[in-house]
């Protein structure tokens, strides 16, 4: 028994320390539940949109959201594996394979951004002004500048890993491993032949690769939520230029799954759905579309407000 409880039960006898711990008990379960655990991405993070919803919803409800930012391909597996209870990502395919596995209760559409592709205001891979996603690509290649690729799985990697198929070049596959939160991953990539190694894969975050393409002056692509917030939302700026957007290609669902107790009992659904499905409602959507940075919309909302 605690010391604390010892000493309790001195003082009280222990009919009065058992009435006190069964009173008590409850309302510490009840305290616990309120926190629940969201895998993320880091672009969702690094946009600030989490500052603004997060807080809204926990006034309104009480509940806690703990937020584990990283690519989407571990935030997917962080809910396959049970270790969150809902996870809030961009990589609609992986989402609908993971719900129809049974990991997921369901999707629902939150927003959608766009990625855009970003570089020096140089351009000397001459693509400024382009809204072919695939061509940009090839253009990249051919000049032979440097690319820098997120490289860790994430929803953002995946779709650069589309376009480079989209674009017709001469691909080669490497595999190697990353480290996330300490823990090694394997990463498959493929890219163009022709760059060889000025195309650069770091295996981090959106944030540190828009910093290092800077420091290379090279071209990336990003979501555009995170770019507006590096190159407006902060003192220090950031010396990249969007040079190619506007493709159909490019664009960005976000979708909010909550993770299903059938698969993993001890799961707080009931937190979590109501966390997904305040994320549709009327007044978290008004949140999203108002939402800027440098007076500039980073994300827009999807979601028809579903009723209560």
């Amino acid at each position: 028994m605690d010391s604390k409880f010892k000493g309790l039960n001195k003082i009280m006898g222990p009919g009065i320390l058992v009435f006190f711990v069964l009173v008590l008990l409850p309302f510490t379960a009840k305290g616990a539940s309120q926190i629940i655990k969201m895998s993320t991405t880091t672009s969702t993070e690094n946009s600030g949109l989490l500052e603004v919803l997060l807080p809204e919803f926990t006034k309104e409800t009480g509940i806690e959201v703990k937020v584990f930012a990283k690519g989407t391909g571990a935030a997917i597996r962080d809910g396959m594996d049970g270790n969150v209870d809902v996870i809030f990502v961009h990589a609609k395919a992986r989402e609908e394979t993971f719900i129809a596995e049974g990991y997921g209760a369901y999707r629902l559409g939150v927003m959608h951004n766009d990625f855009v592709i970003v570089g020096p205001a140089g351009d000397p891979g001459k693509i400024a002004g382009m809204r072919d996603a695939a061509g940009a690509f090839r253009k990249i290649a051919a000049t032979k500048v440097t690319f820098i690729s997120r490289g860790d799985d994430s929803g953002t990697h995946i779709k650069e890993q589309a376009i480079w198929k989209a674009s017709g070049e001469a691909l080669k596959t490497e595999a190697t491993e990353i480290i996330k939160k300490g823990k090694k991953a394997a990463v498959s990539y493929v890219y163009p032949v022709g760059l060889g190694k000025r195309y650069i894969s770091i295996g981090q975050g959106m944030g540190k690769a828009l910093t290092f393409a800077e420091e290379k002056q090279a071209y990336t692509l990003t979501d555009r939520g995170t770019f507006l917030k590096y190159k407006y939302g902060r003192k220090l700026g950031l010396n990249l230029e969007i040079l190619c957007e506007g493709d159909p290609l490019l664009f960005n669902p976000y979708g909010v799954i909550p993770v299903s107790p059938k698969k993993h009992p001890h799961v707080k659904f009931a937190s979590a759905d109501r966390f997904a499905r305040w994320l549709v409602s009327a007044q978290a959507q008004a949140l999203i579309g108002q939402y800027k940075i440098a007076g500039r919309q980073a994300f827009f909302p999807d979601a028809a407000p579903v009723s209560e």
